[in-house]
């Protein structure tokens, strides 16, 4: 190994398919792509709570202990499924900077429709897999002609992340609550909110319900349609168009300092 270099972390290296062979053992035809791939699977058909180092032996009809041999614990297979299941970072259409990080924005959003038990994947720590930095890359790359330094880039991309990953998180949970108690959206929820809250109590809170926000449907007035609560659209351009016009104020005011 070259002394100037220093050796990859392991997260790092088994991301990046570096770490080395697998462990010595009987030959099982796995490979970490393969049971990687096999997690994606079970999580998308029965959620991440049926990922386990067993469950997946199961699927790739193989022994416990022979996945061991290539994936140290269900933590790194986690690790390995949230790089994994980004898929491609796709080329951003769009005429100026706020365009393509929009579309950024919404193709991140559609990776968690495809793969909604990825709001449950624990970040702790900055993107290191090749998919991750795929589309980090993108984004920071959507605002090339800004103006703005390289750190400031940095500080509006992982500004964003959390916007999207908040929303997407909330939109996907609300769909399962309302799958499991339609009652509690819509008509019902506004009903219960005026039976329950005291204007003298909540004189904020009594006049949006008065304003029939909250009713006689579900957010914004509308009722709930009947198939389900999957609304991705307006809270979502909400937050992202607020965050966006932050950004494009940073921007002038950075670039006019200059």
């Amino acid at each position: 190994m070259d002394a100037e270099r220093p050796e990859l972390p392991p997260q790092v290296a088994l991301l990046w398919g570096r770490r080395g062979p697998a462990r010595r053992g009987r030959t099982s035809g796995l490979s970490v792509e393969a049971i990687t791939q096999a997690a994606i699977r079970i999580a998308d058909a029965e959620g991440l709570g049926a990922v386990s180092m067993a469950r997946v032996a199961a699927e790739l009809h193989s022994a416990p202990m022979s996945l061991y041999r290539h994936v140290d614990s269900k933590d790194e297979l986690l690790l390995l499924m949230s790089d994994a299941a980004l898929e491609g970072a796709p080329e951003l259409a769009g005429a100026d900077w706020r365009e393509r990080l929009t579309s950024w924005a919404y193709a991140v959003l559609a990776c968690f429709r495809r793969h909604p038990w990825y709001r449950e994947i624990p970040i702790s720590g900055p993107p290191v897999g090749p998919r991750n930095l795929e589309w980090f890359d993108r984004a920071l790359a959507a605002l090339a002609d800004t103006g703005l330094p390289e750190g400031e880039k940095v500080l509006v991309v992982t500004g964003l992340m959390p916007v999207v990953h908040g929303q997407a998180r909330l939109s996907i949970d609300l769909a399962a609550g309302y799958e499991a108690d339609p009652e509690a959206f819509g008509a019902g929820f506004a009903h219960a909110l005026a039976t329950v809250v005291d204007p003298a109590r909540y004189p904020a809170l009594s006049r949006v319900i008065a304003s029939g926000v909250f009713g006689p449907g579900g957010p914004g007035g509308e009722d709930t349609p009947p198939e389900g609560y999957d609304d991705f659209g307006p809270e979502f351009a909400f937050a992202l168009s607020c965050y966006l016009d932050g950004v494009a104020a940073f921007i002038a005011r950075t670039t006019s300092q200059r």
